[in-house]
């Protein structure tokens, strides 16, 4: 990702993951880094980041998605996520 936005280095959440943008009219898959992070000091949010790699997309040009989220509702995000991950597991092991 030449023409990155985002940070990558040790502490990045997840690097090159499988992403995907759809448009009207579009629908590209690019590698992608997505990334949780809180201020060090006196954090008072959580931030959801998401890049994909623009120089395997043609419609979109570069740039990076953010999120901020209270404490809460990074928990709320973090509870979807686990009910989600255990109904692919359940269906895995069947």
């Amino acid at each position: 990702m030449p023409d990155r936005l985002l940070k990558v280095n040790a502490y990045t959440t997840f690097d090159l993951l499988d992403g995907r943008a759809e448009g009207h009219d579009f629908e590209e898959e690019a590698l992608a880094v997505l990334n949780v992070t809180a201020p060090r000091k006196d954090p008072d949010h959580v931030t959801l980041e998401f890049e994909l790699d623009s120089a395997q997309l043609e419609h979109l040009p570069a740039h990076a998605d953010r999120v901020t989220l209270t404490a809460e509702q990074a928990r709320t995000l973090a509870g979807e996520l686990i009910e989600y991950a255990e109904r692919v597991e359940a269906a895995r092991s069947d």
